[in-house]
Order: C-alpha cells, then structure tokens, then sequence
C-alpha cells in the first residue's frame, strides 16, 4: 500500500521508448516486452553494485538516494516540530493539517528508505537472484516469492528507456531488467543515470554469463 501511495505521489506519466527487437538475433527477445517492467522511476542514481565476493554481487543503495530519502525525512520531523513548538497556544484542530503534511514528508522518506534498501541479490553459490527482505531461503515456498529467479532462468539483462513527465518536470529513467527464458521479465533497478547503469550491466554480465539487450540508445 506504502509503494503505491508513492507512486501516486509522484504523478508520473511513464512513456516507453520505441525498439526494435529483431537485431538481437534471439527468440526470446520477439516475445519479451520492451514497454517498462516497473511505472515510475528517478531522476538521479538510485543503486550501485558492489560486488561482495567472487560469488555474489549486490545493488545497494547510492548515497544520492539515501541522502534524498532522509532530506524529505527531516524536513517533515522539523516542520512538523516546529508547528507545534510555535503554535502551542493554537486550537489543537488547526495544528492537524500541518502536522498531518509534515508526518507525510516523513512517510515518503521512510518508505523510499525502506524500499530503496532492500537487498537486491545474485548468489552463485546458491545459483539464486531475489530482492526484498526475505531471502529464499527463509521463504516456506520460493518459487512464491515476487522477485526471485534461478539464475540458470535469467536469458539476458534488459535496458529500457523511458520518459517520466510530471506536472513540473520530465526526465528519462532507465530501467535494468532480468529477461528469463520463457521471456517473462523481472525489474533490478530503475533510475536516472545512464552511464553507470550500463557500466553495472556490463559487469553483472561477466558476472553471470548473460548478454545484455540494450534498448536505450
């Protein structure tokens, strides 16, 4: 509910950018969607991959994003503190609605704190990829689990471009995807900046022995 009511807040309008598929050479790249995996998106960096040992490599969040998240985090405890401090004389009913936006600029910080750090995995001594909180290992049943694959699974590695428009501002977003065999995609990570999610792409490639499909020219 907390991930929808983000995006409702942004007030995206997402359009995809045309590719053609056929240069790939692939089956699986004819029947694979080239639309974005995931609405919305960032202006700016949001993850980075590091790579923890020769088996496993992880997104981890940028420090853009968690400087980002914790701005409007802040912003909404002193707003909120404020008010309250200034107005201690004030009918406790006009205190509501300035309090009630402030712990709003707190909960979109928190939940893009809370998603943005998520873990984001490839294991190869587990030959598992998944993102969230729970590992699959701690799942009573994996193959239920949103964003989980084999990595015998994973065909390639997607680059999707897209336009975000808002109201006041409008950005390209770039989304890294995992097309599996069956050409059924799952969504890594999706933000603002081109270059160095190509160069991530590159390595998780190496990585993992995929290729990478590259629509964002």
């Amino acid at each position: 509910m907390l991930r929808a009511t983000l995006n409702k807040l942004k007030q995206l309008t997402v359009e995809p950018v045309p590719f053609d598929p056929s240069g790939l050479g692939d089956e699986v790249a004819l029947k694979t969607s080239w639309t974005p995996a995931k609405g919305g998106g960032a202006s700016f960096e949001t993850h980075r991959l590091v790579e923890i040992d020769m088996h496993r490599h992880e997104f981890r969040a940028s420090p853009g994003m968690v400087l980002f998240a914790g701005v409007f985090m802040l912003v909404g405890a002193v707003a909120s503190t404020v008010i309250v401090i200034a107005n201690q004389e004030a009918d406790l009913i006009a205190l509501i609605f300035p309090v009630i936006m402030g712990l709003v600029f707190v909960g979109i910080g928190g939940g893009m704190m809370y998603f943005g750090l998520a873990p984001i995995v490839f294991d190869k001594r587990r030959g598992e990829y998944w993102k969230g909180r729970t590992a699959p290992y701690e799942a009573a049943n994996r193959q239920g689990l949103k964003h989980y694959t084999e990595l015998d699974e994973i065909r390639a590695l997607q680059i999707i471009k897209e336009r975000c428009t808002s109201k006041n501002s409008s950005y390209f977003s770039y989304e890294l995807n995992l097309v599996l065999q069956d050409g059924r995609r799952l969504n890594v990570i999706d933000h603002g900046n081109l270059e160095r999610l190509r160069a991530d792409a590159e390595k998780l490639s190496a990585f993992l022995g995929k290729p990478v499909w590259d629509a964002a020219t």
